[in-house]
C-alpha cells in the first residue's frame, strides 16, 4: 500500500513537472515569436514608407531622392545648354571679327596691287610721251623744223587724210612706207626721175617747191599713219 502511494506521489509529481515545463515551453515560444513578428512588422512598415516616398505618395515637403535627381539633371542640361549658346556666340564673334579682318586684309592688298599698276601704267604712257616728243625733237631737228602734217596736206586730196587712199586708183597706199623709202621717192618725182603709173609729172608739181627739209618731215609724218 505504501509502495502504491509512493508511486502515485511520484507519478503526480512527473505530471506536474512535466505540464509546468509544457507551460514555461509554450510561453517561450510565443515570447520568442512576439519578439520575431515585431521587428519584421517593423520592417515591412518602414519598407512599405520607403516605396511610397518613392512613388511620391509621402506626406509632408520631402522630396523623393528620383525627383531630386530629375530636377537636378534638368538643372545640369539647362547650364550646360547656356553653355554652349555662350561659347557658341563667342566663337562666332571670333570667326565674323577674322573674316572682317582678312577681308580689310585683301582689300588693303588689292588697293596697292591697283595703286602699283596704275603707277606702272602711268609711267609707261609718261614714257610712251617722252619716246613721241623725242621722235617729233629728233624729225624737226633733221627737217629742220617742218611742219610735215602741214606739208601732207596738199598731198591728201589724192592720197586721203590717212594716206591710205590709192591716188587715181593707181598708186600704191603710202601710209606706214619707211620713211627713208619715201624720202627717195619723193626725190625722185621732185627730180624728175620717177614717173610710176604715169604720175610722175602730177608729183612732179605737187612736191616741186619741197625742200630737202621739207621732204624728210613729210616722209616721216607719213611713215607714221
Amino acid at each position: 500500500m505504501k509502495k502504491l502511494t509512493v508511486l502515485s506521489i511520484v507519478a503526480a509529481t512527473l505530471l506536474l513537472v512535466g505540464c509546468n515545463e509544457s507551460s514555461t515551453g509554450a510561453e517561450a515560444k510565443a515570447s520568442a515569436e512576439k519578439k520575431v513578428e515585431a521587428p519584421a512588422a517593423e520592417a515591412k512598415t518602414e519598407a512599405t514608407e520607403a516605396k511610397k516616398c518613392g512613388e511620391g505618395k509621402c506626406g509632408g515637403d520631402k522630396k523623393s531622392a528620383a525627383t531630386e535627381a530629375k530636377e537636378a539633371a534638368a538643372t545640369a542640361v539647362e547650364k550646360t545648354k547656356e553653355a554652349v549658346v555662350e561659347k557658341a556666340a563667342e566663337v562666332k564673334d571670333a570667326v565674323a571679327e577674322k573674316a572682317a579682318a582678312a577681308t580689310a586684309a585683301v582689300a588693303a592688298t588689292a588697293t596697292a596691287a591697283v595703286d602699283k599698276t596704275k603707277e606702272a601704267a602711268s609711267a609707261v604712257a609718261e614714257k610712251a610721251t617722252e619716246a613721241k616728243d623725242a621722235a617729233k625733237d629728233a624729225v624737226a631737228g633733221a627737217t629742220g623744223g617742218a611742219d610735215g602734217k602741214a606739208l601732207f596736206a596738199k598731198c591728201s586730196s589724192c592720197h586721203g587724210a590717212d594716206g591710205k587712199t590709192k591716188a587715181l586708183g593707181k598708186s600704191a597706199v603710202i601710209a606706214g612706207q619707211p620713211a627713208a623709202d619715201l624720202e627717195t621717192k619723193i626725190k625722185g618725182y621732185k627730180a624728175g626721175t620717177r614717173n610710176t603709173a604715169g604720175m610722175g609729172a602730177l608729183m612732179k608739181g605737187q612736191v616741186g617747191s619741197y625742200s630737202d627739209e621739207d621732204i624728210k618731215a613729210v616722209a616721216a609724218y607719213i611713215s607714221g599713219l
